[in-house]
């Protein structure tokens, strides 16, 4: 099975992973590669590739030119304040117009949406009055295409992410200066695994860190595997480590039909909380991060009727989330298992209907594909259209 791990110890950057990805290609895949991000559509846009060494490592800088200047510096965040203040409904009238496959299209949209969902959070506004800064310039663009682009080329079954370095200290944006992770990358970064070092700066822009999450299939070491390709993405900021995103390429002895993934299930026996209170405890959770939590009536002893608590969370996580089972209900203790499941791997896009856009839910894997539309946008749109739930649904095409 084709497993693509990336190795993002120096942090992450949309032109970092593209290079990244790139030099996993053969001499013919990086030329048709170039060829096609430069036939893309886009007027006045040149992607070059650049050998670059840093740290005695060699890697690929890519570079992306409009009108024969490049925009500005990635990963350095020494942002201008003249800057596009460009929507999502044009980003994605620009996306629909290249000359990329629909997945690739799908794709990239979806990143876009994930990085629009997460601007709209941090400034709370509506998606739909979110203007991009940094990450609607061109050179963006290029960057996420070009990413989904390699990734599609590359066609791995699985995809894994180390835990992601952020830098550390304060980064200038359009809208001022932040502390690191700035608000919208916070957002994106939520229930993905990073980490801090004594590195200063931002070392995960939005773009980056969108691209991993709607990609990576799980977090965490180098799964077991025999290492085929190894691509080094070089950044433009001079740091004492290597500053680049390293992508290995190999093949895992793994089962492609096998579980795939293992959670954590906690459980408790309760006989002496009021529903009140069970409510409270379990919506906390869940508020906290749980996968899933939920009740099963039971026969305790001395003929006493009461509930099994059930919690299941990320692995990494069941202490933290054992700890607030004791704190939040009458169980003076917690069983643990863990559990091995078969998972789907699950990508998100957007479609447009009468009623709107609605995010849809796909999940591939095991000879199977299934996709459903996103609940809470359906009760939204119908509820902004004074019309049923069915009738927003029924205008939704699933493949």
């Amino acid at each position: 099975m084709k497993i693509l791990y990336l190795e993002c110890s120096t942090g992450a950057a949309g032109d970092m992973l593209t290079a990244a990805l790139y030099e996993l290609g053969g001499d013919s895949d990086r030329k048709d590669f170039l060829k096609q991000i430069n036939s893309l559509g886009l007027d006045s846009v040149s992607v070059t590739e650049q050998p670059i060494e840093k740290n005695l490592i060699k890697g690929t800088k890519i570079h992306v030119k409009i009108h024969g200047h490049e925009e500005h510096e990635k990963h350095s965040h020494n942002h201008s304040h003249k800057r596009n203040h460009t929507n999502l409904k044009t980003i994605e009238t620009i996306i629909s117009k290249l000359k990329v496959s629909k997945k690739v299209k799908d794709n990239a949209v979806s990143i876009y949406n994930t990085i629009a969902q997460a601007e709209a959070k941090a400034h709370g506004k509506p998606v739909a009055q979110i203007h991009f800064h940094e990450v609607g310039e061109i050179d963006a663009i290029v960057d996420i295409v070009g990413a989904c682009l390699l990734i599609d080329k590359l066609s791995p079954k699985e995809i894994v992410s180390s835990p992601i370095n952020i830098g550390k200290g304060y980064a200038r944006c359009a809208h001022g200066v932040f502390s690191v992770p700035v608000p919208a990358t916070a957002h994106i970064l939520r229930d993905i695994p990073i980490y801090t070092n004594e590195c200063e700066g931002e070392l995960c822009t939005p773009t980056g860190a969108a691209i991993i999450k709607h990609f990576a299939n799980s977090f965490g070491q180098m799964p077991a595997m025999r290492i085929k390709k190894i691509g080094y993405g070089m950044g433009t900021r001079e740091i004492e480590t290597p500053n680049c995103v390293r992508a290995f390429l190999g093949e895992s002895d793994k089962d492609a039909d096998a579980a795939n993934n293992a959670v954590a299930q906690l459980q408790c026996n309760l006989d002496d909380m009021t529903g009140e209170s069970l409510s409270f405890a379990s919506n906390l959770l869940l508020e906290k991060g749980a996968l899933d939590v939920f009740y099963t009536s039971i026969q305790m002893k001395k003929n006493r009727p009461g509930v099994l608590l059930t919690c299941v969370c990320d692995v990494e996580k069941v202490d933290f989330f054992a700890k607030l089972i004791l704190k939040y209900t009458s169980a003076f203790g917690v069983r643990k298992t863990i559990c091995k499941r078969y998972i789907l791997n699950r990508k998100t896009s957007v479609q447009k209907t009468p009623y709107g856009t609605i995010r849809i839910k796909t999940g591939e894997g095991f000879g199977i594909k299934k996709s459903k539309p996103e609940f809470e946008d359906i009760a939204k749109k119908a509820r902004l259209k004074n019309t049923t739930f069915e009738e927003v649904k029924n205008n939704i095409k699933l493949k």
